[in-house]
């Protein structure tokens, strides 16, 4: 006779079978929360016979979660070690995070189904499973083993819940404790609620810790006057009556960006653009905690004067002016934007060019940081062009292999730029000859500029040879410029090119990690392979398609590119691209979702 849980087991099996193979609802005796994900998965076309999700190998392993779960799964391992389970830890979108098994069968049926760091197990890519269910659903669950939609995971059970801020009650990841199928099932909902709590407890701790030292320091500032005073932290933002009148939240993620990369720029203050327009001179303290960086403590003063006697109106009309004329584009040779951020770099560019202040350019490789230099100089109206030099590569220079001796062949006076590419590769032993001889070309009146991927790079003996420093924004975080820049780089290409109106659409889905260089390179080659006077979807290639967040193989490429291609030619018909292909339909579904394929389809 069968045991209760076996015979649960199978009518469940069943069920599950009855409803993959008909468009009727999972039968009453599945529990509603599987018949609700059951329902979801199949929705989403999730297979059933195979694992396919995306991998992500870098990610923060000191995150504040991470740092939290590291304790509590490090006495977890000590009492599960040589049993048949396993706990793991995943962010609030079901990346995977942290794993520790207790015997080794299971260690290797698990990284076989994926479930391993660096995977993402949510449910829109595994179907029914506890970390997906928890995570979607926003409260614990148990999937015992054949409530899993996919059959690779039938052999196992697990019980997962969500992992809570206590101060924001944000959802912050989950915890998942996985086993073999049996009697121990039933005891696992327990175990991950009670772990849990101790990972939301430490994080508790930790943010109390931050919390506490923010408050103090801001306390003692404010104490003593009533200049604006803004208190920075993760989930805590603290703001006397000064600034919250001026500030809005917006403007705190501005000021918060600039307060990360002031502590690494030769000035201990630095004027900052607020979404209104407004400039802001502000002073920044790094605050700490003995849990580690509580954030940041932000004095300010404003360059205008509101409480400026009234009748003072010639000045409020000036000011006025003076604050519109800094909200308006600036353009630059060349270039094309409109973007806040992109508008106070080319401002600030303009400034440091026409009066000779050393400048500092820090941003993504492709943002372009040269480009803008190039740009500025040629403002000022001088004849030539800077001349640059790479700390990675100065024989560029033709002076050999020493850096500083690359920098003092280049020409220098008035009228002349001198551009450091990559100062964060100087040699520390390098840093004091360099400096002295970015120094002697700036004594002649050249206008020095340095630039790199991030400010926190530039070594101790540079950060005195540059006076201002300025954030040239990713392609990413300017998207609103992308129509004026495919016009401008397109123009480049040759004269009446032009783009089919969903190009736009798709090109705004994509990240960009290569930010401007990469767009132009994607649209020179598309316009030299169009098939008619413009630029089609068909015209771009296959992974500007595709958004996956892993690195794909060369044999996965070259699917990916096949399954596009075979999109494209059917106008996003899965069925006659599927007919095509020789697969199914439910397999298009899979892999579009595997390699996060975006064609504008039609059903």
């Amino acid at each position: 006779m069968l045991s209760d849980s076996t015979a649960r087991d199978r009518n469940i099996a069943r069920a599950r079978l009855q409803f993959l193979a008909n468009e009727d609802p999972p039968a009453p005796i599945v529990p509603e929360g599987i018949r609700n994900s059951w329902q979801r998965s199949k929705y989403l076309g999730i297979g059933t016979d195979e694992v396919v999700v995306p991998y992500q190998p870098d990610y923060d392993r000191e995150s504040r979660l991470v740092r939290a779960a590291t304790p509590v799964l490090d006495r977890l391992e000590q009492v599960l070690a040589g049993s048949d389970a396993c706990v793991i830890v995943t962010d609030r979108k079901g990346w995977v995070r942290d794993r520790r098994v207790g015997e080794k069968r299971l260690s290797a049926h698990l990284d076989r189904v994926h479930l391993a760091p660096g995977f993402n197990y949510a449910e829109q890519f595994v179907g029914t499973n506890g970390i997906g269910v928890a995570l979607e659903e926003r409260r614990p669950n148990v999937v015992l083993g054949t409530e899993h939609f996919n059959e690779r995971l039938q052999n196992v059970s697990c019980a997962a819940a969500p992992i809570r801020n206590s101060v924001t009650g944000r959802v912050e990841g989950a915890m998942n404790l996985t086993c073999w199928n049996g009697p121990a099932r039933t005891l696992m909902a327990a175990l991950v609620q009670e772990a849990v709590a101790d990972i939301e407890r430490v994080m508790y701790e930790s943010s109390s810790s931050h919390q506490r030292a923010l408050l103090e320091a801001f306390q003692q500032v404010t104490h003593y006057g009533d200049r604006p005073v803004l208190c920075l932290g993760q989930d805590l933002v603290l703001a006397n009556s000064a600034a919250t009148a001026r500030l809005s939240g917006d403007d705190h993620r501005l000021l918060h960006e600039a307060a990360a990369e002031l502590g690494h720029a030769p000035r201990t203050r630095k004027q900052v653009r607020l979404t209104g327009g407004e400039t802001v001179l502000m002073r920044c303290r790094q605050v700490d905690s003995s849990a580690g960086t509580a954030g940041y403590l932000l004095e300010l003063a404003f360059t205008d004067h509101p409480g400026d006697q009234a009748g003072d109106r010639t000045g409020s009309r000036s000011r006025s002016r003076e604050e519109q004329g800094s909200a308006l584009p600036w353009p630059l040779p060349g270039l094309a934007g409109t973007d806040p951020a992109w508008n106070t770099v080319s401002r600030t560019a303009s400034r440091c060019a026409r009066e000779r202040t050393p400048l500092l350019l820090h941003g993504e490789t492709g943002t372009g940081k040269s480009a803008l230099v190039r740009a500025a100089h040629a403002l000022t109206g001088a004849a030539s062009s800077p001349v640059v030099v790479d700390a990675m590569d100065p024989r560029a220079a033709d002076a050999g292999t020493d850096l500083s001796a690359a920098l003092r062949a280049a020409p220098t006076g008035p009228g002349r730029a001198l551009v450091l590419r990559n100062v964060d590769a100087v040699a520390p032993e390098q840093g004091p000859a360099v400096a002295r001889a970015l120094d002697a070309a700036a004594a002649q009146g050249t206008w020095i500029v340095g630039t790199l991927h991030r400010a926190p790079g530039v070594p101790e003996p540079l950060r005195r040879c540059f006076v201002e420093a300025a954030a040239v924004p990713a392609l990413r975080h300017r998207l609103a410029d992308l129509p004026a820049l495919v016009d401008c780089l397109l123009r480049r290409v040759g004269a009446g090119v032009e783009y089919a109106p969903e190009v736009l659409p798709l090109l705004r889905r994509h990240d960009w990690p290569g930010n401007v260089r990469q767009l132009n390179d994607v649209l020179s080659k598309a316009a030299a392979g169009r098939r008619t006077y413009r630029i089609e979807l068909r015209d771009l290639p296959p992974s500007l398609h595709s958004a996956g967040g892993r690195s794909l193989s060369a044999w996965e490429a070259a699917e990916r590119d096949t399954l596009v291609q075979a999109l494209l030619e059917v106008d996003g018909n899965k069925l006659l691209a599927a007919q095509r292909l020789g697969i199914s339909r439910t397999t298009i579904y899979r892999k579009m979702r595997a390699y996060g394929i975006t064609l504008p389809t039609r059903p």
